[in-house]
């Protein structure tokens, strides 16, 4: 017969497959967010950190779609006849675990418009620790790149749309696209009640002065320290993975890899004025 264990030897073996547990818990990938205004610097913030081995910033994520769509199942008759809400939260607290676990780095930064009231609130119920960077520009420099780059690069998702004038262009933009959806979001992260939630990242900074920008990140994620180069960047690529920008448009993701500078052209100039009086927005500055 084997050996039979005292009820201490016993409690002792099971404190140490406890504590082997919470080590093994402690190695679990952190998850932080990006959430960002289009044509904002998203694509180059992310190069630059995807420099560190240790961290992989996402392109646009489809992980905020599957939390939300994952939540309005709380609607259908099915659950709401057996509210089974235990088993609910073994998937939804567990989905970046999941949709990133072979991904080989120890910090993913999820980038998709967490901000918006929705997002946020699943959001606030499914992480703890929230941490976002919002990534914001002038409103207008954001219209107006989305202008140049669409005239530089036809059949993009402005020429499918028949749209003829820039103004008809930035109204398209404003009104239900990829950029009114992210206003939304970071018009309501900026509300007072989520001040804790995020660290805010201008363009500019990020242009003029990206060492002192990156390292700021750093500190507000918490996380080890990297020497970056802001020269000979890489385009945006993870896990060997790139944009396929041939669905929104050629060159929507490019990066300036000799070195960061911003464009020269004046954007109140390219977007008409009808346009600035009536979406200019301070806090996008």
């Amino acid at each position: 017969m084997g050996r039979r264990y005292s009820l201490l030897e016993r409690k002792n073996f099971n404190r140490q497959i406890i504590i082997k547990r919470l080590k093994t818990k402690e190695k679990l990938k952190k998850i932080f967010f990006l959430v960002g205004l289009p044509r904002a610097g998203n694509t180059l913030l992310s190069s630059i950190l995807n420099q560190n081995s240790d961290i992989a910033v996402t392109a646009n994520s489809i992980t905020a779609d599957i939390i939300y769509n994952l939540f309005t199942l709380k609607d259908i008759t099915t659950f709401k006849n057996f509210p089974d809400h235990k088993s609910f939260n073994n998937i939804a607290h567990h989905v970046f675990d999941l949709y990133y676990k072979d991904w080989k780095q120890k910090y993913i930064i999820d980038r998709s418009c967490w901000g918006t009231r929705e997002n946020l609130r699943i959001l606030k119920e499914t992480h703890k620790d929230i941490k976002i960077i919002v990534l914001t520009r002038d409103l207008i420099e954001v219209l107006a790149s989305f202008i140049i780059w669409s005239d530089k690069n036809p059949n993009n998702f402005h020429d499918r749309t028949n749209l003829k004038t820039i103004e008809e262009r930035c109204e398209n933009l404003m009104q239900g696209s990829i950029l009114s959806h992210a206003i939304l979001a970071i018009e309501n992260l900026l509300l007072p009640e989520n001040k804790s939630l995020y660290h805010l990242v201008k363009y500019n900074d990020l242009i003029n002065n990206p060492n002192h920008t990156i390292n700021k990140i750093y500190e507000y994620l918490e996380i080890p320290s990297f020497q970056h180069r802001y020269t000979n960047l890489d385009q945006f690529k993870i896990n060997d993975i790139q944009y396929n920008d041939e669905f929104v448009g050629r060159g929507l993701h490019h990066v300036k890899t000799d070195k960061i500078i911003k464009s020269t052209y004046d954007a109140y100039s390219v977007v008409p004025k009808s346009i600035i009086q009536r979406y200019k927005k301070e806090w996008l500055m």
